[in-house]
C-alpha cells in the first residue's frame, strides 16, 4: 500500500488512475511514500523523509523546490501537454478580444443608458470606436513551440493566418505535429519583426525572464498585439507599459494579473484561466497520477523536471531504483556492490539529465538489505530502494 499525500483539491477522476487497494490517498499523511499536489506552495512546508516522489498536477513546478528535492534523489513530476489544448483556446480568445476591441465594446455596451431608442441611437453614434480587423490574413508569431506553441500555431493556420514560429528546442515529436504551412524564422528578432500578433509559450527560467524587453519590443510592428499566457516574468512589465503607452503597441493580452496593468487601457487582464477548465484538471490529474503509478509500481521515470526519462520492461526477480549525482564511475561501484554480494545483474538502464542521473537494475535473485545500504553509502548515491515485487507483478 502508498501512502499520497494531496495538497488542493484534486479531481476524482484523475485519482482513479490510483486504485484504492494499493493507494492510500488523503490531506493528511504522517509517512507519505508521494506527494500530489496542484498549486500549492510546497516550499512553504518541510517534505517528509518517506517521500519518494512529488507530482504536480500541472505543467510549471514554480511551487515546488525542485533543486532541494533533486538533492534527495526526488524526482518532480508535471503534465506536460495536458492543459495544452485549454490555454490554446484561452489563447484563441485573446487573439479575438484584442483585434475586435471585445473588452472595451462591452464596457461600452454595459454603461449604456435610457430606452432602446436611445440606446441604438448612443450605439451608431460610438461604434466606430470599437472597429477592428480580421485574423485571417495577419501574421501571428508563436514563440516557443512545445505542446501548446504547436497547437496555437496549428489553429491560427485554420483561421487563415500567416504563421511563424521560433523554437531553438524544438523537438523531433513537436516538428511532426507542427503543420507544414508554419514558417520556421531563425531567431526571436525575426519574429518579433515579422508578426502582426505574437504568442509567448516559453518557461521562465534565466534564459527567458524578461526577454520581452526594451530592445525586443522595439523590433515590433507598430501597433502590434502581444499575448502572454505563458509566465509574467517573461516580459519586462516596465519596458511594455512605455510601449502600451506610446502606441508602439496596440493590445497586451494576459492571465497574470499585476498592478502595472489591472487599469491599462491598452491591457486585457484576465484572471489566470489558462488550464482552468474540468476537462485540463481532469488530464493533468490523470498524468500526475500515471507517473507516480509508474515510479513508485515499477521505478520508472517519465515527466520528470529534475530527473531523465528512464522506461525499462520488468525482468528477473528484483528491482532497484538509484538516483544518484551525474558522475562518473557511479554505474561501476554501483555494479561492484552487487558483485561483492554475488549478485547478477539481469538488465540495467542508466540515464542522466544535466547533474543527475538515474538507474534501474533488474536481479536475477533478491536483493538482501545490507546490499542496499551500501549501495546508499556509495557517496554521490541520492537515493536507492527496492521496488516490491508486488507492485510490479513479477510472477
Amino acid at each position: 500500500m502508498f501512502n499520497v499525500l494531496t495538497y488542493d483539491k484534486i479531481p476524482a477522476d484523475g485519482l482513479s488512475w490510483l486504485p484504492r487497494d494499493k493507494y492510500s490517498i488523503a490531506p493528511e499523511c504522517s509517512h507519505p511514500d508521494a506527494i500530489l499536489l496542484r498549486s500549492f506552495d510546497l516550499h512553504s512546508v518541510p517534505i517528509p523523509e518517506s517521500v519518494l516522489a512529488v507530482a504536480r498536477s500541472g505543467s510549471g513546478v514554480n511551487n515546488i523546490p525542485v533543486e532541494a528535492c533533486s538533492k534527495r534523489g526526488i524526482p518532480v513530476f508535471n503534465a506536460p501537454g495536458a492543459n495544452a489544448n485549454a490555454v490554446k483556446e484561452l489563447t484563441l480568445a485573446g487573439m479575438l478580444l484584442a483585434a475586435r476591441n471585445v473588452a472595451a465594446a462591452w464596457d461600452f455596451a454595459r454603461s449604456l443608458k435610457g430606452d432602446d431608442t436611445a440606446i441604438q441611437h448612443q450605439v451608431e453614434k460610438e461604434k466606430k470606436r470599437f472597429d477592428g480587423f480580421e485574423l485571417a490574413g495577419k501574421a501571428l508569431g508563436v514563440l516557443g513551440l512545445g505542446a501548446i506553441g504547436v497547437q496555437v500555431a496549428n489553429s491560427a493556420i485554420g483561421l487563415g493566418m500567416h504563421v511563424y514560429g521560433f523554437d531553438p528546442s524544438l523537438t523531433v515529436n513537436r516538428a511532426w505535429q507542427l503543420s507544414s504551412s508554419v514558417i520556421g524564422v531563425p531567431s526571436i528578432d525575426d519574429l518579433l519583426a515579422k508578426a502582426d500578433l505574437i504568442s509567448l509559450h516559453i518557461p521562465l527560467n534565466d534564459q527567458t525572464n524578461h526577454v520581452i524587453d526594451k530592445k525586443h519590443l522595439a523590433l515590433m510592428k507598430q501597433g502590434a498585439i502581444l499575448i502572454n499566457f505563458a509566465r509574467a516574468g517573461v516580459v519586462d512589465e516596465a519596458a511594455l507599459g512605455a510601449a502600451l503607452d506610446s502606441g508602439k503597441l496596440r493590445t497586451y493580452v494576459t492571465d497574470f494579473a499585476t498592478r502595472a496593468f489591472l487599469d491599462h487601457p491598452h491591457a486585457i487582464v484576465l484572471p489566470h484561466l489558462g488550464a482552468s477548465t474540468a476537462e485540463a484538471e481532469v488530464n493533468c490529474a490523470t498524468v500526475a497520477a500515471e507517473s507516480l503509478v509508474d515510479f513508485l509500481e515499477n521505478g520508472e521515470i517519465r515527466n520528470s523536471v529534475n530527473f531523465p526519462k528512464v522506461v525499462m520492461p520488468r525482468s528477473g526477480r528484483a528491482r532497484l531504483a538509484i538516483a544518484n549525482e551525474n558522475v562518473p564511475g557511479m554505474v561501476s561501484q554501483i555494479s561492484a556492490a552487487l558483485a561483492a554480494a554475488n549478485l547478477n545483474i539481469d538488465n540495467l538502464l542508466n540515464k542522466s539529465l544535466n547533474k543527475y542521473a538515474y538507474t534501474l537494475i533488474d536481479l536475477n535473485t533478491e536483493a538482501p538489505p545490507e546490499t542496499l545500504q551500501l549501495i546508499r553509502a556509495i557517496n554521490g548515491v541520492l537515493s536507492a530502494r527496492i521496488v516490491p515485487k508486488s507492485a510490479g507483478g513479477f510472477e
